[in-house]
């Protein structure tokens, strides 16, 4: 709208905000002296009162308020676009509310459906109820189709990604699609890879959906594995050549590079998506990146075992693939001591377990390798039990640095458990040198527990220094420190919540006779620092517990993934 500064603040800002807040009595009232104010731009992004409104969060205000002000216009003017070439449809589908769509849909049939918006900016409702709008991308062209189709599956959309390669299978005759689509799910482990929930979580889940009558779905219901084994069904109809672009190669600084999609997926577990590629193309385990190394050898430098037990499942090749030595003359055992964790991306807590994990994962690589190549030199001169050993050294340091901090917790509870066992509350009868409550039942709870404090923190004490002191190899990380580790911790755990114990009951000693509630306050308010250190401390517990029983059952699946019909990880 052209006109003076002070039509401007005295017109259009008012309308401005009226449409942004959606206070549809003071638009109206502009709009009833000024009714061609309803399609002109009353911002400098050239953006409508439409625009505005459109773009509000979905409430049922802002709905009214678009109702209304659509009722007043003409068809046309809701094509009215602002400076970046939207029109306010393009800004209620971004914002995120079908009813609004719905709204401006009803009044002006003939507008293009924004449906490549809504899919780029994650919006999966709107992006479902367009796709539906749009008689399923009907008047769209192909790249249109193609761009959103990317988008789904950049998003998350696989249930929308399944409709339109349904719809329109003849996109995934391009190469490039495949490649892409390839290409972004090899980076989604959580999307690809299916995990049956805990069996409490199946419980729960179903008494609730019992309780609230609804019907119970799987989580995206498994939509990005079928979407991963449909590209891959169509990928595999073209010749060698462009497989192997599609699934090898990567083009980095103009230069082709054996880096691509399938060893990316390797990196980061993407087990799932493995499993589907070598159904479908089993030439893929015997293909090597620029490096040297199979999907096998980058699993086994992520730590992923998930693809590394899928070679007790090849039979005898799985020996051939062992044998190799990638460009530096590194074996696969080489290669777990290349890539040793660093320690400061770990807790103090977790560093032992974590070298014990590695000492597993180096026991069963090892047995795997030919006997005549354990002993295999690299260029630089070493063998693969040296080069693991010696880059060990921060995990065994920082192992002991943990311990030592534990030590001097169980330490001052030990001093303040032995000097509370002789200033008993109430003190002692003159007379006879009894304490004075020594009948009182809550005096009881006092001397139990401080004695119950004072015997746990000097073995959780006792068992941290004789690791410290002890002549420990690293191979004794395996499953003797584990099991000692769990005894200090649970221990040094019992005495800080037996000495709060001892707190709280002295004040049940000292109040006995009245202000009951004095001690009632103090002994919650004491339970919340155990309650708070049980539930800081329950991952390491569980670390634990799973290095000390699950560790030995990580490698060697019981039942087979590769050629299982539905494998769960």
């Amino acid at each position: 709208m052209k006109g003076s500064r002070d039509d401007y603040i005295k017109i259009l800002l008012p309308l401005y905000e009226a449409s942004v807040t959606c206070d549809w009595d003071a638009a109206k009232a502009i709009i009833d002296k000024r009714p061609e104010l309803v399609r002109f731009a009353i911002t400098d992004r050239y953006e409508t009162a439409l625009h505005i409104a459109a773009s509000a969060e979905p409430t049922k205000l802002a709905e009214e308020f678009l109702k209304n002000l659509v009722n007043m216009m003409e068809e046309k003017d809701l094509e009215l676009e602002n400076r970046g070439g939207d029109n306010a449809l393009f800004a209620a589908a971004v914002s995120g509310s079908p009813k609004m769509v719905d709204i401006l849909l009803k009044r002006h049939k003939g507008m293009s459906i924004p449906l490549a918006a809504s899919t780029y900016c994650g919006n999966h409702n709107m992006a479902r109820y367009l796709y539906d709008a749009s008689e399923k991308m009907k008047s769209l062209t192909q790249m249109d189709r193609i761009f959103t189709l990317n988008h789904c599956v950049t998003a998350d959309m696989f249930d929308i990604a399944l409709k339109i390669l349904t719809d329109y299978p003849e996109i995934m005759d391009a190469p490039a699609e495949s490649q892409f689509i390839l290409d972004a799910l090899s980076g989604k482990v959580d999307a690809v890879n299916k995990k049956e929930p805990i069996i409490i979580w199946k419980i729960v889940d179903s008494i609730f959906a019992k309780l609230y009558m609804k019907k119970r779905v799987s989580k995206k219901d498994h939509q990005a594995l079928n979407l991963l084994t449909r590209v891959l069904n169509s990928t595999i109809k073209f010749n060698k050549l462009v497989i192997d672009k599609i699934l090898f190669r990567r083009v980095e600084d103009g230069v082709q590079k054996y880096s691509g999609i399938v060893f990316n997926a390797a990196a980061v577990g993407n087990t799932c998506f493995i499993i589907e590629l070598i159904r479908i193309y089993p030439h893929v385990i015997w293909m090597p990146n620029d490096d040297g190394h199979t999907i096998f050898h980058i699993a086994i430098m992520h730590r992923h075992q998930g693809i590394y037990n899928l070679l007790y499942e090849i039979g005898s090749r799985k020996y051939v693939i062992a044998s190799w030595t990638d460009k530096k003359e590194n074996t696969i055992l080489h290669l777990l001591g290349l890539t040793i964790e660093k320690v400061q991306l770990q807790t103090q807590s977790r560093v032992s377990l974590l070298l014990q994990r590695d000492l597993l994962w180096f026991h069963d690589v090892e047995k795997m390798l030919p006997p005549p190549l354990r002993e295999h030199k690299n260029k630089e001169g070493q063998t693969a039990y040296q080069l693991f050993f010696e880059n060990n050294k921060d995990l065994v340091s920082g192992s002991l640095k943990w311990m030592k901090d534990s030590m001097v917790v169980a330490t001052l509870i030990v001093t303040v458990a032995f000097a509370v066992a002789f200033t008993i509350p109430g003190g002692y009868d003159q007379e006879n040198g009894f304490p004075i409550f020594i009948h009182e039942p809550t005096f009881l709870v006092f001397i139990i527990a401080d004695a119950i404090s004072l015997f746990s923190s000097s073995t959780s004490l006792l068992v941290f220094l004789s690791i410290i002191t002890s002549n420990y190899g690293q191979r004794d990380f395996l499953y003797s420190l584990p099991r000692k580790l769990v005894i200090g911790l649970v221990t040094l755990f019992i005495s800080v919540a037996a000495m709060m114990l001892t707190f709280v009951a002295s004040f049940f000693v000292l109040y006995r006779n009245g202000l009951k509630w004095v001690p009632i306050i103090i002994g919650i308010l004491a339970a919340m620092p155990v309650i708070v250190f049980a539930a800081l401390q329950f991952p390491v517990w569980l670390d634990m517990f799973r290095s000390m029983y699950d560790s030995r059952y990580i490698f060697h699946p019981k039942r087979n993934m590769l050629y299982n019909k539905n494998p769960r990880l």
